[in-house]
């Protein structure tokens, strides 16, 4: 499949969202609402769940499935109020010893006035700063779009895995095209340039694994997921906090490094 095939793919209806996988892989879940200081964004579910034995706490993004949900949720473009949300929940795990897994499925961030009156670009860099020190594991998984920063304002993590068929750009291909040819109808090539494929992702250190989907057997898929998440979660438990931060800092340090003609080049 093209990187844009892949895109129609993630974008189709009838595909699981992130309340779909919170369901599949948390049990025993206690849902967390608000920001504490505005309101309640539904575009971001939170709360304390078990993974296995192992309790977490989860933050998944959720564009809906009826048009009424994806109304409410802006279609998965989370508020201010959800990236705070967030980030409350992030914080009250790293109290309390808690790994954080977070379930990526977005556009981008809310672009409407609503958000940049209250501080969409402020939320979304508090948690991108407070994520990098954050001294308890944490484990981002892109199940549709990554976009932007308003997927990497929840995948600034020790580990990060995409589905196969996942993307992750720092714009849309729609949004591309329409800045550089001023033609929206050009986000095929868009996103052949971009470059947004999970494999993509793994070639410059961007994402560590590529899951494969089965849709057909989402819980047998989910399983596997739940797998994996919990051997990545014991080797990153048995750190110290110093350990996790110093090994969560080179991992974002050896992103963009390649080499040219035998030369290192940063």
């Amino acid at each position: 499949m093209t990187a844009y095939e892949k895109l129609k793919t993630v974008r189709a209806a009838g595909r699981p969202t992130g309340s779909d996988f919170v369901n599949a892989l948390f049990t025993d879940r206690v849902s967390l609402s608000g920001d504490r200081r505005y309101a309640e964004d539904s575009a971001i579910l939170g709360g304390i769940g078990y993974l296995g034995e192992q309790a977490v706490t989860y933050i998944a993004i959720d564009k809906g499935h009826t048009l009424d949900e994806r109304l409410q949720k802006h279609f998965g473009c989370p508020m201010p109020e959800g990236y705070r949300k967030a980030l409350r929940l992030m914080k009250q795990a790293e109290k309390f010893g808690r790994p954080v897994i977070c379930l990526v499925d977005t556009l981008g961030a809310f672009c409407g006035a609503d958000g940049e009156e209250r501080g969409q670009g402020q939320a979304i860099a508090e948690n991108l700063t407070e994520m990098m020190g954050l001294k308890t594991p944490v484990i981002s998984l892109v199940i549709g779009e990554g976009g932007s920063g308003g997927a990497l304002a929840l995948a600034v993590a020790d580990r990060v895995y995409m589905l196969e068929n996942a993307v992750y750009s720092v714009i849309s291909p729609d949004g591309c095209a329409s800045i550089i040819w001023k033609d929206a109808a050009k986000a095929q090539d868009a996103a052949d340039c971009l470059h947004i494929t999970a494999q993509d992702m793994v070639n410059f250190g961007v994402a560590e694994n590529i899951i494969p989907e089965d849709f057909d057997h989402f819980e047998t898929m989910c399983g596997g997921i739940k797998t994996l998440l919990l051997s990545h979660l014991n080797e990153l438990c048995a750190l110290s906090p110093d350990e996790l931060l110093s090994q969560r800092y080179q991992r974002f340090r050896r992103i963009g490094i390649y080499e040219e003609n035998g030369n290192t080049v940063k």
